[in-house]
């Protein structure tokens, strides 16, 4: 059965962004340092092939069937050129969508409804979430499943946080400890 799976870097501070994020500039001030452990893109669209075990953490999020993104990160990611390695994308919106940027954007009404249709879309395979504020809302309706919280061991002190929700239960189900990385993936408690 699919499961939805937050995949984010975070520093030890829960910044998942630096300060200053926005279109053309995604990650912030000095965030480009939270994606330091993928190594740096072997081909001219980003495509990375990242050492060791996080090569094993890359592989299943790139074995993902549907991404779910929340519409500021989608917009500040440029939208990925609409095509985020060759599954559709669900992007929850209020309010009337802009025009797709490809034939795997789908613009939905709310999180309930991305989630839904994703783990349709992805059948068997897990569904791929990003974006804090779409994470916190899942989180808050219990639509989130499991969490793989790539940890670098790095202090922004500001920027745009991961966590603001409600008091959630989380299972640690695996560590990874690779070079500039601990991957932590967590079960969402029932």
């Amino acid at each position: 059965m699919s499961k939805s799976v937050l995949y984010m870097s975070m520093s030890l501070d829960g910044f998942i962004t630096g300060p200053h994020d926005g279109p053309g500039n995604g990650l912030g001030t000095g965030g480009l340092r939270l994606h330091e452990w993928l190594g740096a893109p072997v081909s001219e669209r980003p495509h990375f092939e990242p050492p060791g075990l996080s090569a094993q953490v890359f592989a299943e999020a790139m074995a993902t069937g549907a991404v779910v993104v929340g519409r500021q990160t989608f917009d500040y990611a440029g939208h990925w050129s609409g095509d985020h390695h060759g599954v559709p994308i669900f992007v929850p919106t209020r309010g009337t969508p802009p025009q797709p940027q490809s034939g795997w954007v789908h613009y939905v009404p709310d999180a309930a409804t991305a989630i839904r249709e994703a783990k349709a879309a992805a059948g068997e395979q897990d569904v791929m979430v990003h974006g804090a504020g779409l994470a916190q809302s899942l989180l808050r309706e219990r639509l989130l499943d499991e969490l793989e919280i790539h940890l670098i061991p790095v202090v922004l002190g500001a920027g745009r946080r991961l966590f603001d929700a409600d008091r959630i239960e989380l299972e640690l189900t695996r560590v990874l400890d690779a070079p500039g990385v601990t991957h932590l993936h967590y079960r969402v408690a029932s």
